[in-house]
């Protein structure tokens, strides 16, 4: 039940700001898997997460499977070697990944949309430096995956110039996406425990359904509201140490 529970919560969190592995991973450790095998089982519940993420968008009319695509092609390669080092580092690496996330999501989620085009897009137009960014951010989630929305918020709204509903539309699909290869890579390494994955699976799906739903029908104010609570909840974290 409490696997459960947290997977709902980390699923609501993902799909609205981020974090919710910030959530997940230290019951898994808590639970006494090691930890590659915490970072694998994890990816069966983003995997689920997504899935009814991106299927409850679409019901509400907000899909773009060919734009989501092209962003999504940047990060594969970037979250394959990502998912390939995870599986060999050290624990103590995760807090410096953790603490770069948190500097960058902070400047980059804080401050307005500003340059000259003043009204957000409709549909992002990606570029060498957005697709280099998602490519740097796919290695990030290939590696360690918590944290990695607040990235994926900070390239799609500053850079590509989307709205938060839309932000986290494409988001979750790109997610999607890179999470097949990366989840393929921890399994064929045997760090996935697939009955707690399953499990947690299931609360993420919940979790995610309903933070589809809260984007598109809040609006922008209440997802910056979640993200900043967000955050805050991530620095604490990175104080006391997964």
């Amino acid at each position: 039940m409490a696997i459960f529970g947290a997977g709902t919560a980390a699923g609501f969190l993902n799909v609205v700001a981020g974090g919710g592995s910030l959530v997940t991973l230290p019951i898994l450790l808590f639970l006494g898997l090691p930890a590659a095998t915490a970072n694998g089982t994890n990816r069966i519940a983003i995997l689920a997460q997504n899935i009814a993420a991106v299927t409850s968008f679409r019901r509400q009319g907000l899909s773009d499977v060919r734009t989501g695509l092209v962003l999504a092609a940047a990060t594969l390669p970037g979250a394959i070697a990502g998912a390939f080092i995870a599986i060999r580092i050290s624990e103590a690496a995760f807090r410096v990944a953790l603490a770069t996330v948190l500097v960058v999501a902070v400047v980059g989620l804080l401050r307005p949309l500003g340059g000259r085009q003043e009204e957000p897009a409709a549909r992002p137009r990606p570029g060498a430096a957005s697709l280099l960014a998602l490519f740097g951010i796919g290695f990030y989630g290939g590696f360690l995956q918590a944290g990695v929305g607040f990235l994926f918020m900070v390239v799609l709204h500053q850079l590509l110039r989307l709205d938060l509903v839309r932000v986290n539309m494409y988001k979750v699909f790109i997610v999607l996406i890179y999470t097949i290869p990366a989840l393929a890579v921890f399994a064929a390494s045997g760090n996935v425990e697939l009955v707690t994955g399953l499990i947690l699976a299931a609360g993420n799906a919940t979790g995610a359904v309903a933070g589809a739903r809260f984007s598109v029908r809040g609006g922008e104010r209440p997802i910056r509201v979640v993200v900043a609570v967000a955050l805050v909840v991530m620095a604490v974290r990175l104080v006391r140490g997964l």
